[in-house]
């Protein structure tokens, strides 16, 4: 597949990087743009303005399948793609940091003025973070959470504590919840996909796929004991904050944000009907302990600063707080914010890749999700006639992967080796993202 992309910014870099030995990548951007990190890639490099149409005939836009416009500027973006649209049936990305741009922009098919020079595709990364964090908080103690089969059917990561019961023993002795599967472990930044006999250290992520029921009796039972997410405060009352705020209004959760602008606080008092707004620095320790922050159960750093993020986190867990959320602006970052104990950092960036990756996968086999920084990925893949019949012990899958659920028609199924496969089944197969392509070809029509 031909890619151009437009912007030689940290989220181009990482587009490029994610894709650069599948795709045959062109960047195109001013020459001062680019950085020694795309002079490690393997692509071309196009200096110019991408609204221009000889720039784009120069990087071969008519024999190009996706143009992906992300610039640090709004308007050009949309601008370069609708210029792009000109040459044909070009599939469009265009990166936004507005919401009323993904508004306008975003059209169905089937709506009145839906013609084929409109952008397929408005991406706007802060949308992405706030439902990922909205995700992650809705659940006590949850690093990352995914949704499957409409809700039936969930992945959850959780951190393994020193002092945990299950530290020291088997994953077959453990005696995990029916209907769940342990599909994955990091340890020490690394990935790898467990079996029977694998022992559980402390400081392990354990990656479980199962029913949602399932899911929660094993969060209760193993991970926290009827705990649940009464009250938030949120520092930065930005896009992000305003849109958790009401996302976590509408479940009845206690909600307070911080924010250091007067003028956003009145904005912020207007559009939240149930959440208390602090007019306030985030970084000021005594407000922070005047204001009980400590007795909150999730404290969410989403300022659009690195620095003050961290300092926020850190000072919530002074104070006492148990999880702590930060948002991460470069990706670089996530693993200092991890290390020095932040619990969970999260970027837009690392988001909106996640969308793109998703967006450019096949149509009968698609990414469902990624975990840990891409390190592993969640496939969804439909079952043909060729393995009707066949029982899961008796697949010889080319690498390892596990078939965490299996949806039939309008029921969930979580696979032990002896279930059969049936036609039409979906498969929902957790794998490592450098073994998910043999596992796709494993399962296509030769």
């Amino acid at each position: 597949m031909k890619i151009i992309i437009y912007g030689a910014t940290e989220v181009g870099c990482l587009l490029a990087t994610e894709f650069f030995e599948d795709h045959d990548i062109t960047i195109i951007d001013k020459e001062e743009n680019r950085t020694d990190e795309f002079n490690k890639l393997d692509i071309s490099f196009i200096q110019g303005n991408a609204s221009d149409l000889e720039v784009l005939k120069c990087a071969d836009i008519k024999n190009a399948d996706i143009f992906i416009a992300c610039t640090g500027m709004d308007e050009i973006n949309i601008v370069a793609c609708l210029a792009a649209k000109r040459y044909g049936k070009i599939r469009t990305i265009c990166f936004v940091s507005k919401e009323e741009y993904k508004n306008t922009l975003t059209y169905e098919k089937n709506d009145d003025f839906y013609t084929d020079v409109f952008i397929d595709y408005i991406i706007w990364p802060e949308e992405l973070l706030t439902q990922e964090i909205f995700r992650i908080v809705t659940v006590a103690h949850a690093l990352d959470v995914e949704n499957f089969a409409d809700g039936k059917a969930r992945l959850l990561e959780y951190k393994v504590r020193e002092n945990s019961p299950i530290v020291g023993k088997k994953i077959k002795d453990v005696g995990f919840t029916k209907n769940t599967l342990i599909v994955g472990i990091t340890r020490c930044c690394q990935l790898f996909i467990p079996n029977g006999e694998t022992e559980i250290e402390a400081e392990d992520k354990l990656i479980f796929m199962g029913t949602s029921h399932s899911l929660d009796i094993l969060a209760g039972t193993f991970f926290h004991e009827k705990e649940y997410v009464k009250n938030v405060a949120i520092i930065g009352g930005g896009n992000v904050g305003l849109m958790l705020a009401k996302s976590l209004e509408a479940v009845k959760i206690k909600t307070k944000i911080i924010e250091k602008n007067l003028e956003r606080c009145h904005c912020l008092a207007e559009e939240l009907s149930n959440t208390l707004v602090i007019n306030g620095d985030g970084t000021d320790l005594k407000l922070l302990d005047e204001e009980d922050i400590g007795s909150s159960d999730v404290v969410i750093s989403v300022t659009n600063n690195d620095e003050r993020n961290l300092l926020c986190s850190l000072l919530a867990k002074q104070l006492g707080v148990k999880r702590v959320i930060a948002r991460v602006s470069k990706v670089l970052n996530i693993p200092l914010f991890e290390k020095v104990g932040i619990d969970i950092a999260i970027s837009p960036k690392n988001s909106a890749l996640n969308e793109v990756r998703n967006d450019l996968q096949e149509n009968d086999v698609d990414i469902l999700a990624t975990v840990e920084q891409g390190q592993g990925e969640v496939l969804e893949i439909g079952v043909l006639p060729e393995f009707s019949g066949k029982k899961i012990m008796e697949l010889r899958l080319p690498k390892h992967a596990i078939i965490g659920i299996i949806e039939r028609k309008k029921t969930v199924i979580i696979p032990k080796g002896d279930v059969e496969l049936h036609v039409g089944d979906v498969l929902i197969i957790f794998t490592k993202a450098e073994d998910a392509q043999d596992i796709k070809e494993f399962f296509k029509v030769n």
